[in-house]
């Protein structure tokens, strides 16, 4: 069963919400299952799994996918970093050098697609 999408006004309501300082629940979790959502829009594909636990995880990026198990290129991080990426407010070295995001597989790199989306 396909999820449902994340109108883009509500998501980048989020989104901005969040930039300004909101933390609660609902606008983080809307925030990352948008950002989430464009990146599979951006790079379609199943050879990487992008999670961001609790609120959601993607597979994205063209290539050999799998269907069963863990994938061998997962990345993983928190919520507030994982929208500092998206956002363009973090850089995906700087992100991995600090340890905030874990990456397994030789596939498992963002850098040259991030940010998703641009805030005001």
């Amino acid at each position: 069963m396909a999820r449902k999408r994340i109108d883009e006004a509500a998501g980048l309501a989020a989104a901005q919400q969040w930039a300004a300082g909101a933390s609660d629940r609902n606008t983080v979790a809307t925030a990352v299952r948008y950002t989430l959502q464009a990146l599979a829009d951006r790079v379609p594909g199943k050879s990487v799994e992008v999670r961001v636990p609790p609120y959601g995880a993607v597979q994205c990026i063209e290539g050999p996918g799998h269907t069963r198990g863990t994938p061998p290129n997962v990345i993983e991080t928190d919520a507030d970093t994982w929208l500092r990426l998206a956002t363009g407010a973090l850089g995906w070295e700087a992100a991995r050098a600090s340890g905030a995001v874990l990456a397994s597989g030789g596939r498992a790199n963002l850098d040259a697609v991030l940010p998703v989306l641009r805030l005001r």
